[in-house]
Parts: structure tokens; C-alpha cells; sequence
């Protein structure tokens, strides 16, 4: 039995582990973090996940402590409070799967430069595999340190990665297009996503300067073999979860829609949790609602010589929770399916 800790565990993300780990045989959670909540049972913040009513929030700063109690820690701290923990359970042997984006920048100065803050733990930094199994597997099997992907990278680059892999499309014309729910802002209190502030509105944000940007530009460079940008517009939509993006780029030949499918049904083959749907169908955010799944369309418009991708995720589970726990059993030789099969809920 892996005994496994949430640091972090009052938000929606921490939420959604303990809730995923419920269905796990081979995992138990041995303790949860919250500077906030200290003190409070897990059930105080979240009555639906009653199983864990025995469990309270500690506070992180007993974090020697926390260390004997685990072999495996999930981060789901802030943007750049994790740094500091993540490194000192790594350095003390333990597996770390950091849900934030501390770790998943290989360049320290791209990381300072977009967060504007800088990276105190870069030979860690180093240890770190970024965390997409249908792109990594092989190598987080073999690590100690996963850095999860963000909730619009994952849905981009599994939009992306067959077109670039394959070379079908010009990468110097890539605009992806995606909207969130408004649990993608974390459970805080702002105004701003507030229920008079977001209902019946839909609006973009962070144009042209959002932080997962350099997230799917490094990956995708990867995949390219070269440096590549995008243009990433994020858009804010009142619902509560859910990832929705609509990737277009130029075709560099020759290609009908059926072919494209095809080309992504093969590079996808086996991918638990990758469904490319049938030719004249496209993904809804309502259908990978509460599941780990990403629902991929495609249309070719032969008019203007451009390949349409349609991407959908929860952006609490495949976008990172769920993934998380995909990430762990891999890591931890469990069967990588484990506690995800459960498919979306409806309506």
C-alpha cells in the first residue's frame, strides 16, 4: 500500500485527488496540508468526501514530520510556494508529482520571466519530467519528480502533437483558441469570479501574455525539433469546469479529413484515455465532464487549407488531478487506469 500526502489539499485540485484516490486499492492518504485550514477536518471543506472525515488539514511548515509519514507527495500549492517543498522531498528520496508550475519549465529564466519569480532549486529543476504520459510515459516511469502539465497545455499539445509529429501542418501558423470553467481560477475569493461577475458573461483574458504559454511552446518545440510560437488566447466561460480549445493551423499539403483522422487514430493507438472521435463529430465539454478522458475532433476546410482540431478536457481531472493520478501509477507500477475508468457524468 503506497501511503501517499496532499500538500495543499484545501483547493479544487487537493479536492479532486482525495476524491480520485477513493477509488484507488493501492493507495492511502496518510495526511493533507493547509495553511488556512489548519486544524479543520477534510469533511468541514468538503462534506461530499465523507470517507476522509478522520483526516485533518496540518499545517506544511512541520514539513520534517510530513516526510516520515509518506513515500509519495502531491504538491498542489501556488505557483511558486512549491518550489521549496518540492525539493526538500525530493532531496529526501521521496516521488513528487507538482501540480503547479514550478517544475514544469526546463528554463529557469523562461520560468523567472513569466512568473517573475525566480527558480531557487534549478538542479532539481533539472530531475524534473514533464508530466503528459501520452508524450513521456517512458520517462516518469524512471522519475522521482513529475511536473503535471497546466489544464490548457494538456488539451493544446494532445490537440497538436500528431499534426506537428507528422509534419501536416505549417507550425508557424498555429493559433489555438480555448475557453475555461471558472473552477480553473482555483477556490478563492475574487470578485472577479464571482457569481454576478461571471454569469451569463464570456470574455478573454491574458491575451497574448498568459503563463501556459512558454508551457505548450516548450513542449511543442520539442516535438518540432525546433523553436516554435503561437498565438494562445484564453477565454473565461460560466460553468464550472471544463476545458474547450479549437486549434487551427495551415495544412502543409495535401490532406482530407479522414486521412488527418486516421493519421491521429494511429499516433493515439492504445491511449487510455485519448478518444478521436468519428469524421463529422466533435468534442463537448459536457461529455468529458468529471472524467480524465480528452475528446479530440478534426475537420480539414478545403477552402482555405486549414486543419481544425477540437479538443475537450475537465480541467480538473485530465487537466490536472486526474492526470496526476495517471502520472502515479505509472510511476508506481500501478495499472495506469487505476481509479480513472470511471467515464463523465451526465447531465
Amino acid at each position: 500500500m503506497v501511503k501517499a500526502a496532499i500538500c495543499g489539499g484545501s483547493g479544487y485540485a487537493g479536492a479532486e485527488v482525495l476524491r480520485i484516490l477513493l477509488l484507488h486499492p493501492g493507495v492511502e492518504v496518510v495526511a493533507v496540508t493547509s495553511e488556512k485550514s489548519a486544524g479543520k477536518r477534510v469533511t468541514d471543506l468538503f462534506p461530499h468526501l465523507h470517507p476522509y472525515a478522520h483526516l485533518v488539514f496540518g499545517p506544511l511548515n512541520k514539513i520534517e514530520d510530513l516526510a516520515e509519514k509518506a513515500e509519495l507527495f502531491f504538491m498542489a500549492l501556488p505557483h511558486a510556494a512549491s518550489q521549496e517543498a518540492v525539493d526538500f522531498f525530493f532531496g529526501k528520496g521521496k516521488k513528487v508529482i507538482d501540480l503547479s508550475a514550478d517544475f514544469r519549465l526546463s528554463d529557469a529564466a523562461v520560468y523567472e520571466a513569466w512568473y517573475k519569480t525566480p527558480h531557487r532549486y534549478q538542479e532539481t529543476l533539472k530531475q524534473a519530467v514533464y508530466g503528459l504520459p501520452e508524450l513521456h510515459r517512458e520517462r516518469i516511469k524512471k522519475s522521482r519528480l513529475v511536473a503535471n502539465p497546466g489544464c490548457y497545455p494538456t488539451g493544446a499539445i494532445l490537440g497538436l502533437y500528431p499534426a506537428i509529429k507528422e509534419g501536416i501542418i505549417d507550425n508557424g501558423t498555429i493559433i489555438i483558441d480555448s475557453k475555461s470553467g471558472t473552477s480553473g481560477a482555483g477556490r478563492k475569493a475574487e470578485t472577479a469570479f464571482s457569481y454576478c461577475e461571471v454569469n451569463e458573461g464570456f470574455k478573454a483574458y491574458g491575451i497574448a501574455v498568459h503563463r501556459h504559454t512558454p508551457e505548450i511552446e516548450q513542449e511543442l518545440s520539442a516535438m518540432a525539433g525546433k523553436k516554435l510560437t503561437v498565438n494562445f488566447t484564453p477565454h473565461l466561460v460560466a460553468m464550472d469546469r471544463g476545458i474547450f480549445s479549437t486549434i487551427y493551423g495551415k495544412l502543409a499539403g495535401n490532406a482530407d479529413t479522414g486521412e488527418v483522422i486516421g493519421l491521429y487514430r494511429k499516433t493515439y493507438d492504445g491511449e487510455p484515455f485519448v478518444n478521436v472521435l468519428e469524421e463529422g463529430v466533435f468534442p463537448n465539454s459536457k461529455n468529458v465532464r468529471g472524467s480524465n478522458y480528452c475528446e479530440i475532433g478534426i475537420k480539414v476546410n478545403k477552402r482555405t487549407g486549414t486543419l481544425i482540431i477540437v479538443t475537450a478536457i475537465d480541467n480538473l481531472v485530465k487537466g490536472a488531478s486526474g492526470q496526476a493520478v495517471q502520472n502515479m501509477n505509472i510511476m508506481m507500477g500501478f495499472k495506469e487506469t487505476t481509479a480513472l475508468e470511471p467515464v463523465a457524468l451526465f447531465p
